[in-house]
């Protein structure tokens, strides 16, 4: 996670693409229980003239600069149909709350606004509220199939589990048992396979858990080129993973790629990379959605609660390994 460092860089980025649509506004509706409704200001942002470079195959679907009291310092974000069949927006956030809101998209699948969105914040075991900040730091989130809810935590290096639908007070699972530095650790939290998990190091590191963690892979996993991990989910369409790393250079060079990880811990040639002029921030949330054709990718960024930066969501269908879409028996 990424501290005071990009104090400019948002501001000039984003200047062509705060121009461009509508806004929506979703206003907060009554709500019961520990949850509470927030304001979600949704207004469409293009990717930008330059400075994105997409694989074959990709497509960009649609893009949001996201505003709202609650919507700052946003570091991870998983996705999920609800009961009514919407696209449901899980996140945590650096100040321990839970967010969840709703996407839309238009007639042909572009991401076009949120809403409906409420507010928890997060737990300990004892049932009391997070504090300080440095306890509720919250980095990564991973919704499990048996509908676990899985939030790790910086810092104080730990990962809980806030049970079915994140209803329950939290307890402890299985956390990598190696020294991490205070300001990096678990970024990258996704489900793996037979109920467990995959979890990332922001400087290095990928460990699969369940009753323990052990390394991914015979060597440790380290991000090159001076990236750092800050997000990872599942690959719906196969048994790996999409990885989000960050890159910024002070004061202004802030760039971010998305790759594949193996099962084996091998990382394939960049599916996506951003950098200026193109629409780009902190992106620290990543989700992968199944669809007919492959995958949608979001990417969320973390604004750090800075002015200067946006909080970005922007959506990218990726093609599926060769032979997949016949496996899988969707129509090309």
């Amino acid at each position: 996670m990424m501290r005071a460092a990009v104090r400019l860089l948002g501001a000039l980025t984003l200047m062509g693409a705060a121009a461009c649509a509508a806004v929506v506004t979703s206003a907060p509706q009554p709500v019961a229980g520990p949850d509470r409704a927030i304001r979600i200001e949704a207004r469409a942002v293009p990717l930008g003239i330059g400075g994105a470079d997409l694989a074959p195959g990709v497509r960009y679907a649609g893009g949001l600069v996201l505003r709202g009291p609650a919507l700052h310092g946003l570091s991870d974000l998983k996705i999920a149909p609800d009961a009514a069949g919407d696209l449901r927006a899980w996140v945590v956030s650096d100040f321990g709350t839970l967010i969840r809101f709703t996407l839309r998209l238009d007639r042909t699948g572009r991401l076009v606004s949120a809403d409906s969105g409420i507010s928890r914040a997060l737990t300990g075991p004892d049932g009391a509220i997070l504090t300080p900040k440095e306890n509720a730091d919250a980095e990564g989130l991973a919704l499990l199939p048996d509908g676990r809810v899985l939030v790790a935590f910086e810092h104080d290096h730990r990962i809980w589990s806030y049970g079915v639908e994140g209803g329950s007070r939290p307890v402890a699972v299985a956390t990598p048992r190696v020294a991490l530095p205070e300001n990096e650790g678990l970024e990258g939290l996704a489900p793996a396979g037979d109920g467990g998990w995959l979890t990332l190091a922001e400087g290095g590191g990928a460990w699969l858990c369940a009753a323990d963690c052990a390394p991914l892979g015979p060597s440790p996993l380290i991000p090159a080129d001076g990236y750092r991990f800050t997000g990872a989910d599942r690959d719906p369409t196969g048994d790996g993973w999409f990885v989000v790393e960050r890159f910024y250079r002070p004061p202004l060079d802030m760039r971010v790629r998305v790759r594949r990880l193996s099962p084996e811990g091998v990382l394939s040639a960049p599916l996506i990379q951003l950098r200026p002029p193109a629409s780009v921030d902190n992106f620290e949330g990543i989700a992968a959605v199944a669809t007919p054709t492959g995958t949608r990718l979001y990417l969320l960024s973390d604004d750090n609660a800075n002015p200067l930066q946006k909080t970005l969501l922007l959506a990218f269908d990726i093609p599926p390994p060769s032979g997949e879409v016949a496996r899988r028996g969707f129509a090309p």
